[in-house]
């Protein structure tokens, strides 16, 4: 278990620096920006799935509008007690109708995907690096992380701070025992500490980027979206195992650091 809990932390540092390189990669793909247009607005199509409708089904039964309750919902982490606690409370408030930001911003991103031009046979590397970048932001708003809103009720109810226990669950993977067991020890690694990087010079990331699998893996920009998605929301990581493209990729990086832990 100590080895699997290593793994995971290790896994989040490998996958931020493999998406720096893979970044560098595909930007010099000048099918990029077509292909990154696409996946996001596949991303823009989950957007609307991720509504728990049990929940949603409570709230109208309760009497709240549709749209007031996907967005209480939303706010509160798929908690029904607190999305309705935040029904009640602004009941009469206008601007409880107001989209949130993410909803407006990936409408933005929908229309940018179907709706731009295709880049211009004159554009020059910069303007399609800028224009990725852009896109990547755009991919990296949706995949904020989201915590499991139970781990987030039971933790609360133990007494800890809400902000305290959504970075407890970031750091341990949505994982509540290890997220009590972080907020009641030494807090390591920090939430800041997951968002550095590996050692790009260590003898794992060399090894990493030597396997060919890899290789190949990080010029297809569905493995970049894929270490986006596992890196803020590490439950997706299954989905990504057993996909026929993402999958020989994560299991080498997977087999390469079992290989060199043991040595």
């Amino acid at each position: 278990l100590a080895l699997l809990l290593q793994f995971q932390t290790e896994l989040r540092k490998i996958l931020v620096s493999l998406i720096e390189v893979a970044q560098k990669l595909l930007a010099l793909n000048p099918d990029a920006v077509e292909l990154f247009k696409k996946a996001n607005a596949m991303l823009d199509e989950d957007e609307e799935d991720r509504v728990d409708e049990l929940a949603l089904r409570k709230l109208t039964e309760m009497g709240f509008p549709e749209s007031r309750a996907v967005k209480a919902l939303r706010l509160n982490h798929m908690s029904v007690t607190q999305a309705m606690e935040w029904l009640i409370e602004h009941a009469d408030d206008p601007a409880a109708d107001t989209p949130l930001p993410n909803e407006n911003a990936s409408e933005v991103a929908g229309a940018s995907a179907s709706g731009d031009p295709k880049p211009s046979q004159g554009a020059t590397a910069e303007d399609l690096k800028d224009e990725l970048t852009e896109i990547f932001k755009k991919i990296r708003r949706k995949r904020e992380f989201r915590p499991d809103p139970r781990a987030v009720i039971a933790l609360m109810e133990m007494g800890f701070d809400e902000k305290e226990v959504i970075d407890a669950l970031r750091v341990n993977n949505n994982q509540q025992d290890a997220a009590c067991e972080w907020l009641l020890g030494d807090k390591k690694p920090s939430p800041e500490d997951l968002d550095k990087g590996i050692d790009t010079s260590s003898p794992l990331f060399q090894a990493i980027l030597d396997n060919p699998v890899v290789q190949l893996g990080l010029t297809n920009p569905k493995t970049l979206l894929a270490f986006e998605d596992m890196l803020e929301n590490p439950l997706n990581s299954t989905q990504w195992m057993n996909d026929p493209e993402t999958g020989p990729v994560m299991l080498q990086i997977s087999r390469i650091f079992q290989t060199l832990n043991r040595t």
